[in-house]
């Protein structure tokens, strides 16, 4: 089980990495609810790479805030690899950022279905100007543990996937 140490720990390795690289990072997150953001922002001086956070938990916000396609959340769901990449396209769209981390998934203790079980969970990162990256991940435990499992996958992302 993850803890506040590693997530603290993921964050400020974050941190470093866009320091260096003179980026900033937004976040787009829907069944994590703004925990990635209060992680980077648990950092002093996160307001130098810390661009700007999207909680969008409702359908509706996504579609309003992040340019999510209405038929995209009909057609796949709002959990799914589509909604992720529209998620993480429109978060660099709507912000400043050079980063971005999306995440839509189902937390439980209810909403998930054979297809998508609870702990189902899709980040997508993105550098502006590439191609985004997707990782499909099948958490376990309650509802907290999924949550918390997401945010340090999450926060760990841009650096693996991105460094030099």
């Amino acid at each position: 089980m993850q803890s506040s140490i590693d997530i603290f720990s993921a964050a400020q390795n974050l941190s470093v990495f866009l320091k260096e690289s003179q980026s900033q990072l937004v976040t787009a997150e829907s069944c994590t609810g703004g925990a990635i953001a209060q992680a980077v922002t648990d950092i002093a001086g996160s307001s130098a790479w810390f661009e700007r956070g999207f909680v969008t938990y409702s359908n509706q916000s996504k579609i309003d805030m992040l340019n999510v396609g209405y038929n995209t959340i009909k057609q796949y769901g709002a959990v799914s690899q589509e909604t992720a990449i529209e998620m993480v396209n429109g978060a660099l769209q709507n912000s400043l950022a050079d980063y971005a981390i999306a995440i839509t998934g189902i937390a439980g203790p209810s909403g998930g279905s054979i297809e998508k079980p609870v702990g189902t969970v899709y980040i997508a990162t993105k550098k502006k100007n590439t191609a985004s990256i997707i990782s499909l991940e099948n958490f376990s435990g309650n509802r907290s543990e999924v949550r918390l499992q997401a945010t340090l996958k999450a926060l760990l992302l841009i650096p693996n996937n991105y460094a030099q």
